[in-house]
């Protein structure tokens, strides 16, 4: 089985390496977190032979019997030989009730490396958070991003690459298959099914399958648009559909816990003050939220924020949508003590388009780093002072966004 590197995710975690920290990977089903354990495993084997490694697949039918803590805790022990150090790797964790406690049970012994992965977003929140204080860490994986595309795919960088890419988005089990519409979408729908199913339906009991599904569309049509419960429940009752937007809140907390979509909040321009009504929605996979509706060209302004979004989430930046009365910058990305301020859109052909796009950037008056992105082919590399790049340039290079 060949394992492509994930560098990008495998520098965050290489400090923590052999830590007694308990090394917990997230993210949504089917975007790497397998195969980055696998990874992370291979180099741990690399340098050192003779560690005794214990690994356990909850997706795997040959560990259907873990179903608890206790019997985690059971397996494990009955496996270890009492070296030194074990080297302990759990994926899907969330499959095993109550696993927190073996969790907090293995790192007391202070001999075990833990390494575990979830597709839920609360698993480092309510009892494990309070259990494992101070002794955890979270790296989140994210679908392909461009650079990886390119990897995984074996292409090289051009205009046809780069379409590629925004039709058919950067779920790693692509490579498996021969990219036509078909059956890529095909694929991915099938993955919908299963993430809407086991991470959803079962999880919570969900009950109106069919509001969910409709809600899944409905964030789809309107990615990146301004949205809350209130106005999806409005727009409801406006289609004779009753349902509160207390209940709308909780469907769109579900596929967010899933990390199917994720919620981005709006923010004062600084970043700092959180205003409680309005976000943004976006898709963790674009080729997912293609699948779903179907790619069309009149959508490519979603579809180019959905990717600068991603990039900058794969960057390990905090995202808030900018809001400063009739002003609205997309993103105000922090990192560190650092702050991006970003804004897209398709064509800058119109004026009034530059005017917008740059002046918003201009009217902000702090020395931070502000761009906008874009797809035009020809472009100054600044305007006004403000730096002006390329989406596709853009994502070649976001991981170096904070040295602008």
């Amino acid at each position: 089985m060949e394992i492509f590197n994930r560098s990008l995710y495998y520098n965050q975690i290489l400090p923590f390496i052999g830590k007694n920290l308990i090394k917990v990977i997230t993210g949504q089903r089917r975007v790497g977190k397998s195969f980055f354990l696998r990874q992370i495993l291979e180099k741990i084997k690399q340098e050192n032979k003779q560690t005794q490694i214990i690994y356990i697949n909850k997706e795997d039918f040959a560990f259907d019997s873990v179903e608890n803590y206790a019997d985690l805790i059971n397996y494990v022990e009955n496996k270890d030989s009492a070296a030194k150090n074990t080297v302990l790797f759990i994926d899907e964790i969330q499959e095993i009730e109550n696993f927190e406690k073996a969790l907090r049970h293995f790192h007391s012994k202070e001999t075990f490396d833990i390494y575990c992965t979830g597709s839920n977003a609360k698993l480092l929140s309510g009892e494990l958070a309070t259990l494992l204080s101070g002794r955890s860490i979270e790296i989140e994986v994210f679908s392909l991003t461009y650079p990886e595309f390119l990897q995984f795919h074996r292409l090289n960088d051009n205009e046809e690459s780069f379409d590629r890419y925004l039709f058919f988005g950067g779920m790693p089990n692509l490579i498996h298959f021969n990219l036509t519409e078909d059956i890529v979408y095909d694929y991915l729908k099938n993955l919908y099914n299963t993430i809407i199913v086991k991470d959803v339906i079962t999880r919570h009991s969900i009950r109106n399958v069919s509001f969910l599904r409709n809600l899944s569309l409905y964030i789809a049509e309107n990615t990146g648009s301004v949205i809350s419960a209130k106005s999806i429940s409005d727009y409801l009752k406006s289609q004779q559909i009753k349902m509160s937007p207390a209940l709308v809140q909780d469907y769109l907390s579900y596929l967010s816990e899933a990390y199917f979509i994720h919620k981005v909040n709006r923010s004062d321009i600084q970043g700092k003050k959180i205003f409680e009504i309005g976000e943004k929605y976006f898709f963790n996979d674009i080729g997912m939220r293609n699948a779903l509706i179907g790619y069309k060209a009149t959508d490519i302004s979603k579809i180019l924020e959905n990717i600068v979004f991603l990039h900058l989430k794969a960057a390990g930046y905090q995202i808030t949508v900018g809001k400063d009365r009739t002003k609205e910058i997309d993103f105000v990305a922090r990192k560190n003590s650092e702050l991006l301020y970003v804004q897209v859109c398709y064509m800058l052909k119109e004026q009034s388009t530059i005017d917008r796009e740059f002046g918003n950037l201009q009217k902000i008056k702090n020395n931070y780093s502000k761009i906008v992105v874009s797809m035009d082919k020809t472009s100054k590399a600044t305007y006004a002072g403000i730096k002006h790049i390329h989406i596709k340039d853009f994502c070649l290079n976001f991981v170096e966004l904070i040295a602008f």
